[in-house]
């Protein structure tokens, strides 16, 4: 659309009801009207798998691959039709797109990826990965919110600016991203169709009411010149932007392309959000006699073709150092199936980073799968998904540790996932410490003993979570010197069951299955 294309549309629109491609109800108190820092052209793309995705159908564990078919007897993908990724992770069929960005080393994967008391309802794990908090906090703000109310004070006062005239934030869907709320106002913009972008008229003229009516008018007025600003701004970015490589068309490469458009045309917005649905797959996730093909296949197959394009679009036009792609999911599903080809709420799943600028290969082990698989066990936690968001705000947008423990939690851990061209963060990468790791006696009775060996000096913590993911002991938070160390853990006061100890060694985590008879 050309911008007389623009501002013919904009004298059509008089309703307040959508904004074009805008959602009013993101445009009222949530007043997401702002720019971007220009000095920083770092980009970020998040892509929400919204439902739940099944990571153990994602990313086959091959080293515990007859377990998983024990699981999943009516559900198991055949070892012999898995798309090969590592010697130890089969990809699902559809994943050619992933398994390709892998082997260019466009992709790092982290493991088991979740948070302590894992909560397995739909809005309340959501509401926690988007805010960022602990399972047992609330807050208003989101991680990405609380970030750009610290560099922006004041939003939304006084924008747009001739220094910063784009979105903070921009979400391809019907409504705002949660991760960008901030204080008082949500910096995110929601756009439905570039196509259809138009602008309001705001049919009030000053001098407006000098009492309340005034001054809520005046509100809804300068919102809808900001929204016509902004409108403007990203409807000159898309004519201006290019797009070289084909995509599939499917809603979601299709809206990862009007951001490769969007950024290779100017726009200085530094948050991207696109939603992909229908990851709750507690039915039909595969067709009946062909667990390769069914719903999960099809979601996994637009996502994997998707970002691969958009990956290969961004090289082509020479700006796929700017650009770091993350998915999310709100939970992993259970390990073993139900009746109806599906699976239920589970615990952790992997996050897929994908860009130039990472270290690419996998990070963390894969997750064990028992023999004996209890009916509520998911996968257990590695890494917390806030250690991997503060990582990611550390090394990709220059945030200080101080800053991420302040934006999401004290006990954060830095995780090497950025590392291959230039980025803004000032710290040395540290690679991984080499540990070995082994728990014994598995079963236990009443104790049983961690024994790991460092090769430096490292703070050791060791937590013990039971089979939906709730943690229920922490043996301890302490330095220990370079070497082999033995551990001795209590477990007079647990039940007979399953429980997963999570060993974590400076940036290295190591998670171990035990039984209590």
């Amino acid at each position: 659309m050309k911008r007389r294309s623009f501002l013919k549309k904009s004298s059509l629109v008089t309703l307040p009801t959508f904004l074009g491609g805008y959602e009013l109800a993101a445009l009222s108190s949530s007043n997401l009207f702002n720019m971007v820092n220009g000095d920083d052209d770092k980009v970020l793309v998040l892509i929400d798998m919204n439902g739940g995705n099944d990571g153990l159908a994602s990313f086959v564990p091959l080293d515990y691959f007859d377990n998983l078919a024990n699981a999943r007897p009516n559900l198991y993908l055949p070892q012999n039709q898995l798309l090969t990724m590592t010697d130890t992770i089969g990809l699902h069929p559809e994943m050619e797109g992933v398994n390709n960005l892998y082997d260019n080393g466009n992709l790092t994967l982290v493991q088991g990826v979740a948070y302590p008391d894992q909560n397995r309802s739909h809005f309340r794990s959501a509401d926690i990965w988007n805010t960022g908090v602990k399972a047992d906090e609330f807050k208003s703000t989101g991680w990405m919110g609380r970030y750009f109310d610290d560099e922006f004070p004041g939003y939304p006062g006084g924008y747009p600016t001739d220094d910063c005239p784009d979105p903070f934030a921009l979400t391809l869907g019907k409504s705002v991203s949660g991760t960008c709320q901030g204080a008082n106002s949500n910096f995110s913009l929601a756009i439905l169709d570039v196509e259809y972008l138009g602008g309001l008229t705001t049919g009030v003229e000053a001098p407006l009411p000098n009492d309340c009516y005034g001054a809520e008018l005046g509100y809804v007025v300068d919102t809808f010149k900001k929204s016509n600003a902004y409108a403007e701004r990203i409807v000159n970015a898309v004519d201006s932007g290019n797009s070289i490589v084909d995509y599939p068309d499917t809603s979601i490469a299709q809206r990862l392309k009007t951001i490769a458009q969007m950024i290779s045309g100017g726009l200085q917005t530094k948050v991207f959000v696109i939603r992909q649905g229908g990851y709750d797959t507690h039915a039909d996730q595969i067709v009946e006699g062909n667990p390769t093909v069914g719903l999960h296949a099809e979601l996994l197959k637009e996502l994997s073709d998707a970002i691969f394009a958009f990956q290969e679009d961004l090289k082509a036009l020479n700006i796929d150092q700017r650009v770091l792609g993350m998915t999310f999911s709100e939970f992993g599903r259970k390990i073993i199936s139900n009746a109806g080809l599906g699976t239920d709420h589970g615990t952790a799943a992997p996050m897929m980073i994908f860009g130039s600028c990472i270290n690419a290969g996998v990070i963390g082990s894969n997750p064990e799968i028992g023999t004996n698989v209890d009916i509520d066990e998911g996968v257990a936690m590695q890494y917390d998904f806030k250690s991997v968001y503060g990582s990611v705000m550390m090394d990709w947008f220059g945030v200080s540790e101080a800053d991420v423990r302040n934006y999401l939690f004290e006990d954060f851990q830095h995780i090497p996932i950025i590392n291959a061209c230039n980025t803004t963060s000032t710290n040395n990468f540290d690679p991984v410490p080499n540990i070995t790791v082994n728990s014994f006696p598995n079963p236990f009775n009443n104790q049983f003993t961690v024994e790991l060996t460092t090769d430096r000096s490292e703070t050791v913590r060791i937590d013990v979570a039971d089979v939906v993911g709730k943690m229920v002991k922490s043996i301890t938070n302490r330095s220990l010197n370079r070497g082999q160390h033995q551990i001795p853990v209590s477990g007079h006061d647990l039940n007979p069951g399953i429980y997963f100890v999570r060993v974590q060694v400076g940036k290295a985590v190591k998670t171990i299955r035990m039984v209590k008879k």
